[in-house]
Order: structure tokens, then C-alpha cells, then sequence
């Protein structure tokens, strides 16, 4: 079994930062890869950014430029560093690992951005 804990969320204004973090524990395997979804009100869930064991990512195209995504294999962390957020960044933020054909999710992190 896999549990997945988030941290960072909270209340920010308009240009402002915020760091995610989600740590791993349980059955962890080499291979795998973390990624960080969200889900704004009324809205279906998207994916924001991955990365994968090896250290590739994708982003979802609203965030490229101001989100990045890292890992920390050797704590089984990955963090979401955000910058020059923006209303619409609001939502709140899962953290998600695939591995072995399964998928686990953390319980997720309100993030709202607001002046």
C-alpha cells in the first residue's frame, strides 16, 4: 500500500508563490512517476505537471513558465514550487503516484489565490 500526504496549500495573493509538497511512504518502487493534479469548483480534475523517476516532466500548458515541478528520490517527495500565481490557479492540488499499473492519490491541499 501507498499513502500519499500533501502539504503548502493555503492562501496567497496575485503574483505571489507557493510550494507544494507531497511525501510518499509505504511500497515504493524505482520506477514510477509523480504528478500533481487539481480541481477547481464545477471543474474536472487535470493534471498541472509530472515527473518521472528519471527526472522528465510535462506541464500542463497555463502553468509552463511560472510552476516547477522536482523531486527528491531518496525521500520519495516531489514539490511544486508556483510562482506569479493567478486567480484562476485556484483549486485544490492532489498529489498523485503511478506505479506498477496503479494509481494513488494524497487527499488533497486547498490552494486559493485572492486579494
Amino acid at each position: 500500500q501507498v499513502q500519499l500526504v500533501e502539504s503548502g496549500g493555503g492562501l496567497v495573493q496575485p503574483g505571489g508563490s507557493l510550494r507544494l509538497s507531497c511525501a510518499a511512504s509505504g511500497s515504493i518502487v524505482r520506477l514510477n512517476v509523480m504528478g500533481w493534479y487539481r480541481q477547481a469548483p464545477g471543474k474536472q480534475r487535470e493534471l498541472v505537471a509530472a515527473i518521472t523517476s528519471g527526472g522528465g516532466t510535462t506541464y500542463q500548458d497555463s502553468v509552463k513558465g511560472r510552476f516547477t515541478i522536482s523531486r527528491d528520490n531518496a525521500k520519495n517527495t516531489v514539490y511544486l514550487q508556483m510562482n506569479s500565481l493567478k486567480p484562476e490557479d485556484t483549486a485544490v492540488y492532489y498529489c498523485n503516484l503511478e506505479q506498477l499499473r496503479r494509481i494513488y492519490w494524497g487527499q488533497g491541499t486547498q490552494v486559493t489565490v485572492s486579494s
